[in-house]
């Protein structure tokens, strides 16, 4: 994990992930400074969700196309709404696509290496 400045990029995940891999290769290989934070451990989520919703919105976050969604009930997918939605991914935190990489002003979900080079390469060679 790379230190800097305390207004850092914050990028949460789970280390294991293939997707989170691919990310923080990508910022390792740009040299940009951020602090990995794992949301599987306490609080984490419960935190920062209700604000990743304001600022993303349920649908973005809520990962329809992992191993964890195909691994729940029938019903406990029906009908997902956002209530629904937040609470899936406070009790499952898998669920939520990865990695969420917050700059403090913009709130990237998920891994584009293009996405990631127009909004965090800035001021850097």
């Amino acid at each position: 994990m790379k230190t800097g400045k305390q207004d850092m990029l914050k990028v949460y995940g789970i280390k294991n992930c293939d997707t989170m891999k691919k990310a923080i290769a990508w910022l390792d290989a740009h040299e940009v400074i951020y602090e990995f934070i794992d949301y599987k451990k306490a609080g984490v989520v419960q935190n920062h969700l209700p604000d990743w919703n304001r600022r993303a919105g349920w649908q973005r976050l809520l990962n329809t196309k992992g191993m964890m969604w195909k691994r729940l009930s029938d019903e406990e997918r029906t009908d997902v709404d956002e209530s629904r939605a937040l609470a899936l991914m406070t009790d499952y935190p898998t669920l939520i696509k990865r990695p969420v990489a917050d700059t403090g002003g913009t709130l990237l979900i998920g891994f584009d290496d293009e996405r990631y080079a127009q909004e965090l390469k800035r001021g850097h060679p």
